[in-house]
């Protein structure tokens, strides 16, 4: 059967879940998850949360899935063995330096990938599953057909997302919040700028960023007949009353097998929707997806405290015990229950006495032994053995009933041994560097030009579809010296992976030799072509042991995260070459969504869209592999002036990237960087690397 998997943001939040059947519910402790702005939990409220659960037969997933720096390591993995050591079920995960940290100095805990990793395609799932990975949640804009794929022959669990919010961007891949608000997403701050207004193609107040919230609940046959392992409501932001409602209504449709009636899908859109629902992304049909939050409905407060009542004032949530009870002459009396888990209690009586009238009988003794009401247990079987002619009081039968009921709430409360071991050595550094090398990363073939080409850089990244289209423009700058690097496109469902594969091998053949790879997945897609790697910003390397993951992987060189302070960067412990993004239109996100379709009223991928903001800032909007969009920073990152700086951070390369820029200004911006033009953006940004983050 499906495990469901609610949001408890709030100690309330997971009494309304388990009471409403979850088999499981997902919760934020200490400052490491990706919800830092829901309440999460202390230290003595996480241990009563897990207890509670535990003894109620109800998993506990703790979310750990944010980027963590070096400074942070130490406190991520205490939370890490807190979690362990109350009987969490497992961690979910994002950063993949802190994957490996926890695998070795936590290594009983289970460790789920997080959305927020980006898996999106087979080979991704196979590369967590490498790392001792346990389940992969998978991304969010996948349809059934690709879920399906996965989930049916990937070595480890899929877990998908059926309810709730929807983001524009991929998870983990979206920087707009960050580099806009300096509220990352990837460390849990996110400002939610995809639910702001914007003008795209001349209209005004529009919110064309803005998604409907998902709703799976009468496809849930479907998805558990392709062999999911577990379903996800989102949430933790939003009240308990709403976990309770969506809760209910899910895990009656799972256990029931069949489909919501018309007053639970009502109940549902009450609760809280964004213009009804969407299947848009499960059904590989995104152009109606787009809705933004309307007045609740003026029954919401009624419905919200009629929940409220129902998962406050008694125990819906009850456990299967077994009763077996001896009562037997000059021998106390013992009893026994036991759950179907494995746990037991015993708990003896006083010696019966003679009786002056009718003795006990196995009917009496069953029937006080069966008043489990008020407690988190059902009786489902209940024996007794009594010898006649003996007397004990009914309120000594019931203290050892609920002396039973007690001790096996004690014991499934409690925790298994779990192993605790040393935090792993950080990574051993290189060798300084000086003098960093320049890459040039380009967009356009009209920026493949030979007044690029003659400040002979050292590297050239391009994407892999423009080099095999444009392969002719490549051969000034290999005849300069320059070493050209395939970059993959960022996503590359498995439909598309025998494309991108063949791409690349037809490049390799021709002599490209190394790709630029910003997706676990996109590694095996990589090296299955003969190509060396370099890892891009996608992979988020955001600490020392993050950079010697991708060492580890054979990676020649890994794009330091532009979410990080250049102090932070500096400090880093760099065991393979290090680059760092120094110009440039960052790119804010990447969506399955066309954004340039919806600008123009038509596919004109050729012309780049804009989107404006309510303070007039223009984000360039551009075509990605796969009809994709990427929206870029109004601003242009800017550290020319900054060269020592730059120099003195042990960094290997510096990449200027450009992505709206001619041909001409590319080569400017060039020249200003090799300190030979003094040309600087009319409206530019330092990016985060001054100021950082929170």
């Amino acid at each position: 059967m499906l495990e469901l998997l609610s949001p408890a943001g709030s100690p309330e939040s997971v009494i309304a879940a388990v009471q409403n059947g979850a088999d499981a519910v997902y919760l934020g402790f200490g400052d490491y998850n990706a919800r830092r702005g829901a309440k999460n939990f202390t230290l003595d409220e996480f241990e009563k949360a897990v207890r509670y659960c535990r003894v109620r037969g109800c998993k506990v997933y703790v979310t750990l899935n944010t980027l963590v720096n070096d400074r942070e390591i130490e406190n991520a993995v205490r939370c890490a063995r807190a979690a362990a050591k109350f009987g969490a079920s497992g961690i979910i995960i994002q950063d993949l330096g802190l994957v490996r940290i926890l695998r070795e100095s936590v290594p009983d805990i289970p460790l789920h990938a997080s959305t927020q990793m980006s898996i999106h395609n087979l080979a991704g799932a196979e590369a967590a599953a490498q790392m001792g990975i346990k389940r992969v949640v998978l991304a969010r804009e996948l349809n059934f057909e690709q879920i399906k794929f996965i989930t049916q022959n990937a070595s480890v669990e899929t877990e998908i997302f059926v309810h709730g919010a929807l983001c524009f961007c991929h998870s983990g891949q979206c920087y707009m919040s960050s580099l806009i608000g300096r509220r990352s997403g990837n460390r849990g701050m996110c400002a939610q700028p995809c639910r702001m207004q914007y003008s795209l193609g001349g209209r005004l107040d529009d919110y064309p960023l803005s998604l409907k919230d998902n709703c799976l609940v009468d496809r849930l046959q479907e998805i558990e007949e392709a062999g999911v392992a577990c379903v996800k409501i989102e949430g933790r932001m939003k009240r308990p009353e709403y976990t309770a409602i969506v809760t209910d209504i899910y895990s009656r449709a799972i256990r029931e097998h069949r489909q919501p009636g018309p007053e639970e899908m009502r109940m549902l859109e009450d609760a809280f929707s964004r213009n009804g629902f969407t299947q848009g992304y499960f059904n590989g049909e995104k152009s109606d997806m787009f809705g933004v939050r309307g007045e609740p409905s003026s029954d919401i407060d009624k419905l919200f405290a009629a929940t409220r009542k129902s998962y406050a004032e008694g125990e819906m949530r009850r456990v299967p015990v077994h009763f077996y009870t001896v009562v037997e002459k000059d021998k106390n009396i013992t009893a026994i229950a036991f759950d179907d888990d494995g746990n037991k209690a015993i708990a003896k009586g006083p010696v019966p006495e003679k009786a002056n009238r009718q003795g006990l009988t196995d009917t009496y003794i069953v029937e006080q032994m069966y008043k489990t009401g008020g407690t988190p247990f059902n009786c489902v079987e209940n024996k007794a053995k009594t010898e006649p002619g003996l007397y004990v009081s009914a309120s000594e039968i019931n203290e050892l009933r609920r002396t039973l009921i007690n001790d096996l709430t004690e014991k499934r409360g409690n925790a298994p041994e779990v192993r605790s071991i040393k935090i792993p050595a950080m990574p051993k550094n290189i060798a300084a560097i000086k003098d960093p090398c320049l890459i040039f990363q380009v967009r356009t073939d009209d920026q493949l030009s030979e007044e690029l080409a003659d400040l002979k850089p050292a590297y050239l990244y391009a994407p892999a579809e423009l080099m095999r289209n444009k392969f002719e423009l490549l051969k000034p700058f290999t005849e300069n010296g320059t070493v050209p690097v395939a970059i993959v496109p960022r996503v590359v469902a498995d439909d598309q992976v025998q494309d991108v594969t063949d791409i690349l091998k037809d490049l390799r053949d021709k002599g490209i030799e190394e790709a630029l790879v910003g997706n676990l997945g996109h590694v095996f897609l990589a090296k299955s072509a003969g190509m060396k790697l370099r890892g891009d910003f996608g992979l988020n390397a955001f600490n020392s042991y993050s950079l010697e993951v991708l060492e580890n992987a054979g990676f020649l060189s890994a794009t330091a995260s532009f979410e990080l302070r250049l102090a932070q960067i500096k400090d880093l412990a760099k065991p393979l070459n290090t680059e760092l993004i120094v110009y440039g239109r960052l790119p804010l996100m990447v969506s399955d969504q066309c954004v340039i379709s919806r600008s123009s009223g038509r596919c004109s991928c050729q012309t780049p869209g804009q989107l404006a903001d309510r303070m007039g800032s223009v984000f360039p909007v551009v075509k990605e592999y796969g009809c994709r969009n990427v929206i870029y920073n109004a601003h242009k990152l800017y550290l020319a002036d900054k060269r020592e700086d730059l120099n003195d951070a042990g960094l290997w390369g510096l990449r200027l990237l450009f992505s709206t820029e001619s041909g001409r200004e590319a080569a400017e911006v060039a020249r200003c960087y090799m300190g030979i033009s003094d040309y600087k953006p009319n409206v530019l940004t330092r990016g985060l690397y001054y100021r950082g983050v929170d």
